[in-house]
This record gives structure tokens, C-alpha cells and sequence, in this order.
């Protein structure tokens, strides 16, 4: 599913995708990530759904304009003006990572309906962040002018650790490939530069207001984001439906893409 589309937003160039037909499905990536994360299930789902792609400015192949910040606050801003220029009122969202954020503090703070909501090991819960990400952080122009091939391989290893069964030398050049020319170097860096816990500390008083249908799925072997938090986080929210699915890590999508499949295609079809 290549993003064919592209919609311009306060200067920043978003490209997107939509197939198939049916009920709106809108796939919300993270980071390091892209909607190539999102691409095997959404093709398998638009026989059923309209399914949406997009990448986050900052990542993927959207803009990484060093002048454009890239933070949560900004990310959801856009999420729930997107909503609005598809001219969806109420699509089901599917979010991972970052994009969990993204998705919720666009319906709690900006007001976006949603069918129902799809948490995929998300950032969600205080406190986050990894100690690379602190480092990063403290010391991003240097990180940003590291050598191609020692920032290549700092990319790879650190892609690779999100991972608990491996992944494939195809899937791994993909994830890879949106941070590896010079823009790439950079935006990589600045991304993680701009993460700020503020963003969901916003928003964690209000999850048990939620008044939609929500899953939470997380992968039982998450390095990045310990499996506890979808407990807690299933806990907050109202009716929350809880999902453990084994011998996954942070990328479940890769690490047991089938059982992730049946599980979102059983609970969007319920919905």
C-alpha cells in the first residue's frame, strides 16, 4: 500500500492512503515507526473496511522539516484535523506505540469521535521513556552528527531490540530506511529530542471518562513498554477489554502478526 496522497498542514507535508470499503478503519503509527508497520494488517482488513494509512510528520515518508516540531501535542492536533479533511465522524482507530498517545489526547483533548479505540502496546502510562531516549535527549546534535554507517547501525540495533521473536532482514531495511539519508539522521534524532511525558500526564487523569469502546492489546515479552502497563492502563479505563497475546514484544505486528490479525479483525467486526 504505497501513501499516494498527500494534504498539506501548517506547512507540513502528510502522506496518506486509502482502500477498500465498508466502515472507517484509521491506523495510528509510533516511533521509531511508520504506517509500514500498519500495511500487511490494513490490506487484510479493506476487504471488510475503509482503511486509512498515514505517516506522522517527522516520520516515514512525510515531511522532517527541522523547523516543524514533531511532539505529541502536535501530532494529535493534526490527527484530528485529518479526521476531519477525510471527512470521517466516527471511524474505529487502531493505534500503536506513540500513536496511542496521539489517538487518545485527539479525543479527550480535541474532541475527535471515535467508533472505538484499539491500543496496541502504547504509550500511554507514566513514567516512559528508555534510557537511550534520555541520552538522546541530552546530547542530540551529536547524536545527529554521527558517521552514516556508525548512525545506521545505532538505528538498526536499536530497532531490533523492539522485537522478542526477530525480524526478518526485509523488515528490518524497512523500518530502517525513512532515518537513514541525511533528513532521516536528523529528524530520527529530533523526535526523540522532542518526547515529553507531559503530553500523556495530560490526559491519564481523564482515561476513566472514556465513554467508548476500547482494547487494549499488548505483546507479553515488551522490552519498551512492560507488560504491566496494559493492565493498568485496561484497569483505568471503563469496560476496557484486556488482550495478552505471548511470545510477542513491542512490534507484535511482526512477532505474531496472525494472532494480532484475528484479534483486531474479532473486535472491529463486533463493533
Amino acid at each position: 500500500m504505497e501513501l499516494t496522497e498527500e494534504w498539506s498542514w501548517r506547512g507540513r507535508r502528510v502522506r496518506w492512503h486509502r482502500s477498500g470499503s465498508g466502515p472507517d478503519v484509521v491506523f495510528c503509527h509510533g516511533t521509531p515507526w511508520s504506517s509500514y508497520l500498519w500495511q500487511a494488517h490494513a490490506e487484510a482488513l479493506s476487504e471488510q473496511f475503509t482503511v486509512h494509512l498515514w505517516d506522522m510528520p517527522g516520520y516515514g515518508r512525510s515531511s522532517k522539516d527541522p523547523d516543524h516540531r514533531v511532539s505529541l501535542d502536535v501530532q494529535a492536533e493534526l490527527l484530528s484535523d485529518l479526521l476531519s479533511y477525510w471527512g470521517l465522524n466516527a471511524p474505529h482507530v487502531v493505534a500503536h506505540d506513540y500513536g496511542g498517545a496521539v489517538a487518545l489526547r485527539a479525543h479527550l483533548l480535541h474532541g475527535s469521535a471515535f467508533a472505538s479505540l484499539a491500543l496496541i502496546d502504547v504509550v500511554a502510562l507514566a513514567p516512559w521513556g528508555s534510557d537511550f531516549f534520555r541520552l538522546v535527549r541530552d546530547n542530540a546534535e551529536v547524536f545527529g552528527a554521527l558517521p552514516d554507517t556508525i548512525h545506521a547501525a545505532v538505528v538498526r540495533g536499536y530497532i531490533g531490540t523492539a522485537s522478542q521473536t526477530g525480524l526478518s532482514a526485509a523488515q528490518l531495511d524497512a523500518l530502517a530506511l525513512p532515518w537513514l539519508d541525511a533528513a532521516g539522521q536528523a529528524a530520527f534524532y529530533r523526535q526523540i529530542a522532542e518526547a515529553d511525558q507531559r503530553y500523556t500526564d495530560d490526559i491519564q487523569p481523564l482515561y476513566p471518562t472514556l465513554e467508548l469502546p476500547v482494547l487494549v492489546v499488548w505483546g507479553t515479552d515488551d522490552a519498551w513498554i512492560p507488560v504491566d502497563r496494559a493492565v493498568r492502563l485496561a484497569g483505568l479505563i471503563p469496560g476496557a477489554q484486556l488482550r495478552l497475546i505471548d511470545d510477542a514484544g513491542h512490534l507484535i505486528q511482526f512477532d505474531q502478526p496472525a494472532q494480532l490479525a484475528v484479534t483486531l479483525h474479532d473486535w472491529l467486526i463486533r463493533k
